[in-house]
């Protein structure tokens, strides 16, 4: 305890000498909060809690304290401040309001052909988001936290002249969702560290001169278990295997079968909430491209369709859970998923990878 010969009651309006310390603050190693009796601390209370509760939130912690987490892994706040986005780089629409009102005013639309010069511009874009991508990736190992990648990633996103697709995409609060172990899609970059065995899943959207291109791709961390290893290569292998079907007269719901039945094949199952999707001008719009079997997908790929493959491949069950950040999609049982994706274009005779 410190020296409090010299030191008064922090109490308001008291002023007397203090005689005792907060001892939550000492705890907390927070200089002050001196006072000369527990009716002064105790009537003090209301306000002074806040100076914890402020530490407290300054340091790394888990901010839903009363959630049941399904799997080991846990949200690790502050998040760092929000990445700015220089002036001269061209913006979605949502980038200041997080809501993106083209895209709503597009739903229930046909999917679009796109035109020549939209196909170039879409070739543009993928091809700086998988640049982006790699840059990311070279980052990880193990010791670095996701909100150091999410800065890597930004700030190779913004030398592009590109924005950053998620950042304010319904109040996401970040460049790049980072996904590790069981979590299926979404995860919020955090301070959390990477650890030896984790796998974590990069997924990059990047906006340049009015167009969208998106992919991720799940890295192992260090030294990953066997089991860990089969499923990031069988979800690589579903989205080989679903891209090998891309050609004009496919239909979209026919890529869910060949993607589960390559799943089960190998003892994993394919998450049936989150699905591929149209992209172009719009970060999401039609079609819905969903991975597993006998769903009710509408349409019929035609050449100049452009839209993304990306199935989520689960250890266990594909149920999935929300965290309370309203974004984070965890598996229900807390074991592994991984995920790969890819924008695509339809030719006239077949399929031309873009990112």
């Amino acid at each position: 305890m410190a020296d409090l010969s010299q030191k008064v009651c922090q109490s308001a309006g008291c002023g007397k000498p203090a005689k005792l310390q907060c001892p939550t603050c000492l705890k907390l190693k927070i200089e002050g909060s001196y006072f000369c009796s527990q009716e002064c601390f105790k009537a003090s209370w209301a306000t002074h809690k806040a100076v914890h509760k402020a530490k407290i939130q300054s340091q790394p912690h888990d901010p839903f304290p009363n959630f049941t987490y399904t799997g080991k892994l846990r949200a690790v706040y502050p998040l760092s401040a929000t990445r700015t986005v220089p002036d001269h780089i061209e913006r979605p629409d949502y980038a200041e309001s997080s809501v993106p009102v083209s895209e709503e005013r597009a739903r229930g639309d046909a999917i679009r052909v796109l035109y020549a010069e939209e196909i170039e511009g879409m070739r543009t874009v993928c091809k700086l988001a998988r640049e982006v991508l790699d840059i990311g990736a070279a980052a990880i190992r193990p010791g670095i936290t996701t909100d150091e990648i999410d800065r890597i990633i930004h700030e190779a996103t913004i030398e592009r002249n590109c924005y950053p697709s998620p950042l304010n995409y319904y109040k996401f609060p970040k460049s790049v969702c980072t996904s590790v172990n069981e979590v299926i899609c979404h995860g919020i970059p955090d301070q959390r560290v990477l650890k030896d065995g984790d796998i974590v899943n990069l997924d990059v959207t990047c906006y340049y001169k009015g167009f969208h291109g998106d992919l991720n791709e799940t890295y192992l961390v260090g030294k990953v278990d066997e089991k860990g290893q089969k499923l990031v290569t069988t979800a690589r292998e579903c989205l080989e295997k679903a891209i090998a079907m891309v050609k004009p007269g496919v239909r979209y719901r026919d890529f869910g079968k060949v993607i589960e039945e390559h799943a089960k094949k190998n003892g994993f199952s394919v998450v049936r909430t989150f699905c591929g999707h149209g992209i172009n001008q719009l970060f999401h719009c039609a079609p819905n491209v969903p991975h597993y079997a006998n769903n009710k997908a509408v349409g019929i790929l035609k050449a100049g369709h452009v839209f993304t493959i990306e199935p989520m491949i689960c250890e266990g069950t594909w149920r999935d859970q929300l965290w309370p950040d309203n974004w984070t999609a965890v598996t229900m049982d807390g074991k592994r998923s991984a995920q790969f994706e890819h924008t695509m274009l339809v030719t006239e005779t077949g399929v031309e990878i873009l990112t």
